[in-house]
């Protein structure tokens, strides 16, 4: 775990610079002894968001990850018959 000592500014504002790369927003909670708890969070377009939901999908998807790393891919021919100019 890394520590970092961070100093809020006369506003109570503090800066996590690096410590927030990615991050699109944080929950903040207050335990009984008074720590702040920040606990990022990545959003994704609502457009996604089914496969987060849907754990079928998501299997499929990781299944197909995998068999790509290990080169298991068949080349299925040209699919630019297929394709539609108008991109969302």
């Amino acid at each position: 775990m890394d520590i970092h000592t961070i100093r809020p500014d006369a506003k109570g504002r503090i800066a996590l610079g690096k410590l927030a790369e990615g991050i699109s927003s944080f929950k903040i909670t207050q335990d009984k002894n008074g720590r702040l708890i920040l606990e990022p969070y990545a959003e994704i377009p609502a457009r996604e968001k089914w496969l987060f939901e849907n754990k079928v999908a998501q299997a499929s998807v990781r299944r197909g990850l995998e068999e790509s790393a290990r080169g298991e891919v068949h080349y299925l021919g040209s699919f630019v018959e297929y394709a539609d100019d108008e991109i969302e």
